[in-house]
């Protein structure tokens, strides 16, 4: 073997060495880096654990605390409803006179004189109808009129004969004439004078029947009932019509008087007891800009509609220039008397099955529900003719676990109650 091959061998024994020192200190170094991970890690789960366990302890002590504790609620003291409140609620205009113009003959339109938007006076003749019909039984009413004061004119003569008659036989002497025959004269002047009478009354009824065709004659000319405007127009020259005002009959024209002009007004029947005769108001029309219309509550229906629970109103106003249209929609704003009414924001009310109420928070924090009459609801605030009193506090959106008796935490007043917005209402126990 020569020195160069022994030279290798020797440096591989010595690097074995060198690796059987170094593997024991390696082992070590594992061990301590895994020993200090899993302290770490046991004191981050007891550290944990005790957390956890504190918050817990704590939560239960907040809750417990809690239970102890009245609930908390927002309370607004009532206030004093404006001595004078304008009310707005819509209304329709109407004529003071509308009249729909039927014909009173049967024939057909011969002429017609006005149009719609004509202003006609009354007595005006509107159309004319001929009447074939009506002229004929007019001429021959009126030969049978001639003919019954012929008869009566027969009777008559007959009548003055037997009278006579009668007269000669009775101042015969005795013995000349018998009884008889002066009780046959009597009875034959006594028919007379009956036939006279009879033939009277058919001239009587045949005059009625002339009279009555001659007053159906002049309905031949439509005439205007009152001075007005002509609204509409639905008959045309040869057109057929027929008399009466039954649902298959055309009328002939439509027409309405609109000075002064009425506002009907469905008023509430929350408000129904402040509308009273007299009370002011003030019309606003959109189609007429800038000028409002003022006027009174003229009069009332003094009933509630059952079905839609609304009080007819009706305020008259002057109309001479006739801005005011029939059929216009208004806004009418009523000037109400509130005096001796309470305020409160629309989130106190509740509504239960006995009616509106409201929770007032008394001095020592106890819950009361009182029964409330509404004056008037805008939707922000209630106006209450009953229940509360200015300076009482109510609760706003009270829960429904809220019962009568049972202590709470008012809070303070916050804003103005009319800022209040109330939750979806839902009934309470």
């Amino acid at each position: 073997m020569t020195q160069q091959d022994s030279q290798p061998k020797t440096e591989q024994a010595d690097t074995a060495a060198t690796g059987d020192a170094i593997r024991p200190r390696t082992g070590r170094r594992v061990q301590v880096v895994a020993g200090v991970v899993a302290t770490a890690l046991l004191i981050a789960f007891v550290a944990t654990n005790a957390s956890r366990s504190r918050s817990s302890e704590r939560l239960a002590a907040e809750t417990e605390a809690r239970a102890v504790l009245a609930p908390a609620v927002a309370v607004a003291t009532v206030e004093a409803a404006p001595s004078v409140s304008v009310l707005s609620l819509p209304g329709e205009t109407a004529a003071w006179y509308e009249s729909t113009i039927y014909a009173r003959v049967d024939g057909y339109v011969a002429k017609w004189f006005v149009d719609i938007g004509d202003h006609v006076e009354e007595g005006h003749v509107l159309a004319t109808i001929e009447t074939p019909g009506l002229d004929a039984r007019l001429v021959a009413a009126r030969a049978r009129l001639n003919a019954a004061k012929a008869e009566l004119q027969v009777r008559r003569a007959e009548a003055e004969f037997a009278r006579t008659t009668h007269e000669r036989w009775q101042n015969s002497p005795k013995g000349v004439v018998s009884e008889q025959e002066r009780e046959d004269k009597k009875a034959g002047f006594e028919s007379a004078k009956a036939k006279v009478s009879a033939a009277l009354s058919q001239v009587n009824l045949a005059e009625a029947e002339v009279e009555r065709l001659a007053a159906d004659e002049r309905f031949k000319q439509v005439r205007a009932p009152f001075t007005g405007t002509i609204v509409q127009r639905r008959i045309d020259i040869g057109n057929l019509v027929t008399a009466g005002s039954t649902s298959g009959n055309t009328p002939l024209y439509r027409m309405t008087r609109n000075d002064p002009i009425r506002v009907f007004v469905d008023a509430p029947q929350a408000v129904s007891e402040s509308m009273k005769v007299g009370t002011p108001v003030q019309i606003h029309v959109n189609a007429v800009q800038n000028r409002p219309f003022d006027g009174r509550i003229t009069r009332t229906a003094r009933a509630v509609d059952p079905h839609a629970r609304t009080l007819r109103v009706e305020i008259d106003i002057p109309n001479h220039d006739d801005v005011l249209l029939p059929g216009l929609y208004v806004k009418v704003g009523f000037h109400l008397d509130l005096q001796g009414i309470a305020q409160i924001p629309a989130a106190a009310l509740v509504d239960r099955a006995a009616g509106p109420q409201v929770a007032v928070v008394t001095g020592d924090g106890t819950v009361q529900f009182r029964n409330v009459s509404i004056a008037r609801d805008d939707g922000k605030t209630v106006d209450l003719a009953s229940g509360v009193a200015p300076g009482d506090r109510v609760v706003l959106n009270i829960s429904s676990q809220i019962a009568a008796g049972q202590k709470v935490r008012p809070s303070a007043d916050g804003s103005h109650f009319a800022d209040a917005e109330p939750l979806a209402r839902q009934p309470s126990r």
